[in-house]
């Protein structure tokens, strides 16, 4: 295992300089930085949706929970609409202030998570006694057990034999009989369930960069050997999720719907959900139109999301150029994004030019760059396209900074999740960059909550650099008056 005495000395010579600037940078907003005792793991990740009605349909792992949420509501004195979140996932920022009363506006890219916001959205909207009884006749009859027509799952390269045999076979009979029913949105409801639970039916798990294949699947395995344990019957999963899925509607005899019930407002907010990039989206809104952003992006860690939801994708049939052109759309978060080359068309030239001067003085992250760009050179990073990566993510993130500085109301605050990163022994400290492009927008930074326990490194890092712990923080920038 390699040792701090086997980095290069020029290497030594720039993590210093790195420590220097991140050192000064974090004295500069010491006296906005917390450490809070009230948020936790659980809470700004998607555990703590585990047991809530309706968020815990699908298991968004990139998500955060409605706890967050109501807390950063709360405590950010967010009291009327419309609320924003461009990266809106799974949709819990908008469920969420919507059952608080809130208007609320989703930004999403990925067709398999709008289509959780979409789906969840119309059964609000939708007769939810009908929906519920077509739910449980279909979970009585288990037409898919029984032979018939199928509806072939329409796999991506990457997907081909996911599944073991007998649970793809009921997957595709459960598909055709879904595509017969004649109520639009108890088929879209039905194919949601089946979308819900495809990960547990199948060999793979979803691991970040990409989904891990179980030892029984036949594909390439390489040197590690994963065994996922149990994969569960299609039938018993799909019934059990339709049974869930079934509750969470009827919800309490006296209120049924899918907001918490402790907590809902009287008057629910509206939800407005928009299928694209918010790169090309926020440009376009109307200037000082919103009251709030709460959001938590992709993080810098190289984590692939049309590899880890491929079965989800290849489901809603996005084939393979769909792909591709998606990974590529994604705020750059994966050592396969290239340089979007229209950024200055889509944010305008007043906005391009200010996110840029505000990129190119940030000193960490051009000390950072510059050694990543070494290494790079000299052959000890991993993989030569994190580069480019770290480089383009902040970037698009500085000028969605500013472009949503434009969009916001005086006195709005913006809230945001997000990890710190460590690439090479150089902490990339996220929070503190991002909070520096938020002050050269107009955003006052009010407050940073670190939560209490941050992350490990990577056992290469680790071997390398030693153990650093990473913060995992909450930042509320709140717009200048």
């Amino acid at each position: 295992m390699a040792t701090a005495t086997q980095i290069p000395a020029r290497h030594v010579q720039m993590l210093d300089r790195i420590k220097a600037a991140d050192d000064a940078l974090t004295e500069r907003f010491r006296d906005r930085m917390q450490v809070n005792s009230d948020l936790d793991r659980t809470l700004v990740s998607f555990q703590g949706n585990r047991t809530e009605t309706g968020h815990r349909w699908c298991k968004y792992r990139e998500g955060f929970s409605a706890d967050l949420i109501r807390y950063v509501v709360e405590h950010a004195g967010l009291r009327v609409g419309p609320i924003l979140d461009p990266f809106a996932g799974s949709g819990t920022a908008l469920f969420v202030s919507a059952e608080l009363g809130l208007d609320a506006i989703g930004i999403e890219l990925l067709p398999c998570s709008a289509e959780i916001i979409q789906v969840r959205h119309a059964v609000l909207r939708g007769d939810k006694e009908a929906l519920v009884r077509g739910i449980r006749d279909a979970a009585a009859k288990r037409a898919w057990m029984t032979p018939g027509d199928v509806c072939a799952f329409p796999h991506l390269q990457i997907t081909a034999g996911a599944f073991p045999a007998e649970n793809e076979h009921q997957l595709d009979r459960f598909l055709s009989e879904t595509a017969q029913t004649n109520d639009p949105l108890l088929s879209r409801l039905l194919r949601f369930a089946a979308l819900s639970i495809l990960e547990e039916i199948s060999f793979t798990r979803k691991d970040g960069q990409y989904l891990r294949w179980d030892r029984r699947s036949g594909r390439c395995l390489g040197k590690k050997i994963f065994d996922k344990g149990p994969i569960s019957r299609f039938d018993e999963a799909i019934v059990r999720k339709l049974n869930q899925i079934a509750r969470d509607i009827e919800g309490r005899e006296d209120q049924p719907m899918l907001f918490a019930q402790e907590t809902a407002h009287p008057t629910l907010g509206t939800i407005d959900v928009n299928v694209g990039s918010c790169l090309d989206i926020v440009p376009r809104m109307e200037p000082e139109s919103l009251n709030g952003l709460i959001t938590s992006p992709p993080y810098c860690n190289r984590y692939d999301y049309t590899r880890t939801y491929a079965l989800e994708l290849a489901m809603l049939n996005v084939g393979e150029d769909g792909i591709r052109s998606l990974r590529q759309a994604m705020l750059s978060c994966t050592v396969e994004n290239k340089d979007k080359r229209d950024l200055a068309t889509k944010f305008g030239v007043d906005t391009f030019e200010a996110g840029s001067r505000a990129y190119d003085k940030q000193g960490v992250l051009s000390l950072v760059l510059e050694y990543l760009n070494v290494c790079k050179a000299d052959g000890t990073i991993n993989n030569p396209g994190i580069v480019r990566m770290v480089k383009n993510y902040f970037f698009e993130l500085a000028l969605l900074i500013f472009a949503s500085a434009k969009v916001l109301k005086a006195g709005a605050p913006f809230v945001m999740v997000n990890d710190n990163v460590r690439y090479e022994g150089a902490h990339v400290p996220v929070d503190l960059i991002l909070s520096d492009f938020a002050e050269q927008a107009g955003f006052e930074v009010e407050s940073i909550w670190v939560l209490p326990k941050g992350k490990g490194n990577s056992s290469q890092q680790m071997g390398r650099h030693g153990r650093q712990e990473i913060r995992k923080c909450v930042y509320i920038w709140r717009k200048g008056k």
